[in-house]
């Protein structure tokens, strides 16, 4: 009946039009058309949805700071450097836990912490979800948009025609690196400029070799795999792969490593 409604119709008509620039993966610019974004973005979403090895989901994510194995992961890393913060995030899901890679992302890292010790990222959602991909969070605009009942029926379209464009107002350099893009690692969204991030991120739903040292890796979950799987299957809609009901980002605390 939702999908029925004849003002979600009329959204998601005018939603052909969104920028998706911040996409994964997508490399728009922000000074192509909308129409032209768009038609590139599909084609890229059509080709993002064929049964290829670089979309394949993954096991459970090792948690190393717990000492948990996992045989999902398809080579064991070497034990990484651990940082004294780690960043706890509560979703309308659950609760993951991310730790951070600042010996190979310092300003990306400090960036993230920045801001969410502002409370920048409270409130927000994933607006953006591919299964067996990526949950894209990080953009203020995703803030308001839904309509009263949480979904997108009678979603305030002006709003969410903006999801995927929001930023601090500032970028952040490039620190692409050798750690992998596999589930649960974080990583920074960006346009087609290389040193464009901002506040937008990713959470890998599996292991995507294309992204590797195209995207700047800067943490990586260490509890939650359940709530990442959770999130990550959410029902979208396209174009532009929102969720039909809101996956929120609730808050963002960054809290001391060692409890």
């Amino acid at each position: 009946a939702m999908v029925r409604n004849t003002f979600f119709a009329l959204a998601l008509l005018a939603l052909a039009e969104t920028s998706l620039a911040f996409a994964p993966g997508a490399g728009l610019s922000l000074a192509t058309s909308g129409a032209q974004r768009n038609r590139a973005c599909l084609s890229q979403l059509k080709a993002s949805a064929e049964p290829t090895g670089r979309r394949e989901m993954l096991g459970t994510a090792t948690a190393a700071a717990f000492g948990v194995a996992s045989s999902g992961l398809l080579s064991a890393e070497p034990a990484m450097a651990a940082d004294s913060e780690i960043a706890v995030m509560q979703t309308t899901a659950g609760e993951m836990v991310f730790e951070f890679w600042p010996e190979v992302a310092p300003k990306t890292v400090d960036n993230f912490k920045k801001l969410a010790k502002t409370g920048y990222f409270d409130g927000q959602a994933f607006h953006r979800i591919i299964k067996g991909f990526v949950i894209q969070g990080g953009d203020p605009n995703s803030k308001v948009g839904y309509g009263p009942t949480g979904t997108l029926e009678n979603a305030d379209v002006s709003a969410v025609r903006k999801w995927g464009t929001g930023g601090p107002g500032y970028n952040v350099n490039a620190e692409f690196n050798e750690r992998p893009h596999e589930f649960g690692v974080l990583s920074m969204a960006r346009s087609a400029d290389p040193n464009s991030a901002g506040s937008q991120f990713f959470v890998c739903l599996g292991k995507l070799k294309s992204l590797d040292n195209k995207y700047t890796t800067f943490g990586r979950m260490i509890k939650g795999d359940e709530v990442l799987k959770t999130l990550g299957n959410a029902k979208t809609v396209k174009p532009g792969d929102f969720p039909i009901a809101r996956q929120g980002i609730e808050s963002v605390k960054i809290v001391s490593a060692v409890q």
